[in-house]
Formats: C-alpha cells, structure tokens, sequence
C-alpha cells in the first residue's frame, strides 16, 4: 500500500480525481431518466463533450502531472461551461466538484516540503531562545 501512497503524493491525485468525478457525475445527471431533467442551453453535442472533456483532463492531471497548469485551467472552464450545457452543471454537484478538483490542481506544488505543526515551530522556537540564554549566562 505504500508505494500507492507514495505515488499519489507525487502528483495532484485529489484535484484530478474531483475534476474526473465532477465531469462523471454530470454525465450520469445528463442520462438518468429523472423528470426534474432540465432543458437549459444546448442539450446536443456540447452537453455530453464537456463532462468527458471533464474526465478526461482530470485523469491527465493524475496521470501527467507536469502540464496540470494547463489541465487545471481547462478544467475550470469546462467545468464553468457545464452550467449552461448540462442541467445546470449536474444539478451544480457535479460543477462544483470540477471546480474544486481544478482549484486544488492548479495549486499544488511538486517536491514542497511538508508543513510544521504550529505546536513544532513554537517548540524550535523556545529551544533557540533557551540555547541563547544558556550561551550568554556562560560567556
């Protein structure tokens, strides 16, 4: 299991998998047969290639992590187009988990170092300043 961990940290496994969920369930709202469908905007070919186009730059995100800039700003936009093509953007669920997956995408950062609890930074902090007091109370 770890080296599933391990690759998952190396790449923006989270946005691109809610951009990919975003864009799946806006395409099972576009096929269910529900009487509350809506019939808002173009219900032709636009209202099934955006959620794929959803998916899939959400599994190239996942998958070729180096151009998530780019995948992630036309997830986004897909994402934004959703709301007049597919019943609103999936009944907005499925808009908002592409937007979130897309924000989250965009802000990863590669090889960052992992944060320091505030508990651990006031704790480094009183060290240094007892060290100091030590230093001087000798010199």
């Amino acid at each position: 299991m770890s080296g599933f961990r391990e690759w998952r940290g190396h790449r923006p496994f989270a946005g691109g998998l809610l951009l990919a969920l975003g864009g799946a369930e806006i395409l099972l709202t576009m096929k269910a047969p529900l009487p509350v469908i809506l019939k808002i905007g173009m219900q032709g070919l636009a209202g099934y290639l955006l959620p794929s186009l959803m998916i899939v730059c959400g599994l190239l995100i996942i998958f070729n992590p180096a151009q998530r800039l780019f995948y992630s700003i036309l997830g986004i936009m897909l994402s934004l187009g959703t709301w007049l093509t597919s019943n609103i953007g999936g009944f907005v669920v499925g808009l908002l988990m592409g937007a979130v997956g897309s924000t989250l995408a965009f802000g990863w950062l590669p090889d960052q170092e992992p944060r320091q609890k505030r508990s651990a930074k006031r704790a480094e902090k009183a060290a240094a300043q007892a060290s100091e007091k030590h230093a001087a109370e000798l010199g």
